[in-house]
């Protein structure tokens, strides 16, 4: 056999036909796992900044003092 032909034999053993699109859906089923979880993170941060108003508040009064006053209008 020459290299030509063993070139060609492993072709068409290795040709196969199959859905293509069907193979790949487990590419799409992990991204769409991948976003859902990213998802989910970014709700978990969602009113952060309300959970903890009190604790917010009361450093604002004891620091009411300490701010300086810069910039426009002040």
């Amino acid at each position: 056999m020459t290299l030509a032909s063993l070139v060609a034999l492993a072709a068409a053993e290795s040709e196969h036909h199959g859905n293509v699109a069907l193979e790949t859906v487990g590419y799409g089923i992990v991204a769409i796992i991948f976003f859902a979880a990213l998802g989910l993170v970014t709700l978990s941060y969602r009113n952060v900044a309300n959970r903890h108003a009190s604790k917010a508040e009361a450093y604002a009064r004891a620091h009411a003092n300490d701010i300086p006053e810069a910039g426009h209008g002040h």
